[in-house]
């Protein structure tokens, strides 16, 4: 039998942490497959989970394949995620939000959760690059979290990547929950008409030139995520490019998501992330991101302090400005009917939505800006 044992060699090397995650990998893919939460990102991360945990598996090491995706597409230069964003980009149409700049406003208001759970978790003991790596998750940006966490080389990228993308799934069930919380009925039902302003073609196309410019000399750390974003739309927007905006938005996005999810459970070895930290990390996520729609809401019912009865916002609409595009949205038009039938808040929520994809990646720069400064 001696000479039959190196098919079983790996059995000896089994710990209970590799049982745990491929338990956690074995959940994602149930999320993914049974209740269709962003199937795209749950399922690679779930097997991928399940790879790197295998006993003296093939695919870590030097000439491990999933070790190298990571080394080369995340942390030489984040380029899985810059590139993603390029189809993001590509995929969002700003006219609802040129054709009411207000709720701009709300992309900027739903990142307090950020600042918020960053504070807290200084004050639980977290190192400043851990804190502001787990404040990012409430962005509700997948390669947002991803990106801030390598580059402040906080322990916990794992943990970070698998908050933000699961949150992000969840944002059915979060969502509707953090706005109860602060609202009433009244306000729920309050009705928003739509009577958009045209957006002439040359607004479009100036528009991703100019939020790169401001982002650019305001945050210069965010130049990687904005530009790479609105690089995207303005291939959108242009006219002149509709072949490569449609591989941008199909063929491409759809490969960096594949080869992203399962590069990122890189950082889901059981030894990095099977701590009692890690999950409390994924809570102050949850806190962070429970912060961002709450806070979000709490501006909107400020505005209304100050605005005309026919002129207030629907205190739902501030919580679309996370960065979930369009989740968030569609999330805030199927309460408003709940509330009243001809309430239909989808193209202010979806104006709100896709400040919330500008909003957080400048609060990314911020962040980078800010550890930059602090030395970290």
């Amino acid at each position: 039998m001696d000479q039959f044992s190196f098919l079983i060699s790996g059995v000896s090397h089994i710990d209970w942490k590799m049982a745990v995650m491929w338990a956690i990998g074995g959940l994602l893919i149930w999320l993914a497959v049974k209740k269709d939460y962003e199937p795209s990102l749950l399922l690679p991360m779930g097997f991928g989970a399940i790879l790197v945990n295998l006993p003296l598996s093939g695919v870590l090491g030097d000439s491990g394949i999933i070790q190298w995706l990571f080394r080369v597409g995340i942390e030489a230069s984040e380029a899985m995620p810059l590139l993603l964003f390029v189809g993001i980009g590509a995929m969002i149409d700003f006219g609802p939000l040129l054709s009411n700049p207000r709720m701009l406003l709300f992309g900027g208001a739903a990142q307090f959760g950020i600042f918020f759970t960053i504070v807290l978790a200084v004050l639980l003991g977290f190192p400043m690059k851990d804190a502001m790596s787990a404040g990012i998750i409430g962005a509700a940006d997948g390669p947002t979290s991803i990106l801030v966490s390598q580059a402040l080389d906080s322990s916990y990228k794992g943990a970070i990547a698998v908050a933000a993308y699961s949150y992000m799934a969840l944002v059915p069930i979060i969502q509707p929950m953090a706005i109860r919380m602060v609202t009433s009925h009244k306000e729920r039902a309050i009705r928003m008409p739509y009577r958009p302003d045209s957006v002439s073609k040359t607004t479009k196309i100036l528009f991703p030139i100019i939020v790169t410019l401001i982002a650019g000399l305001i945050a210069p750390d965010s130049i990687a995520l904005v530009g790479f974003l609105m690089f995207g739309n303005l291939i959108r927007e242009c006219g002149r490019l509709e072949s490569l905006s449609q591989t941008a938005q199909g063929p491409l996005a759809n490969l960096i998501t594949i080869f992203l999810g399962i590069t990122v459970a890189f950082q889901m070895r059981a030894e990095a992330f099977v701590k009692w930290d890690t999950l409390l990390i994924m809570a102050l996520g949850f806190v962070a991101f429970v912060f961002d729609s709450v806070g979000g809401v709490l501006f909107a019912k400020l505005m209304n302090l100050f605005l005309p009865k026919e002129k207030k916002v629907n205190p739902m609409v501030g919580a679309a400005g996370i960065s979930a595009f369009p989740m968030s949205a569609r999330v805030i038009q199927k309460m408003g009917l709940a509330e009243d039938n001809q309430n239909h808040l989808l193209m202010h929520a979806t104006g709100a939505n896709v400040a919330g994809q500008i909003g957080s990646v400048v609060a990314g720069g911020i962040i980078l800006s800010l550890a930059k400064h602090m030395a970290l």
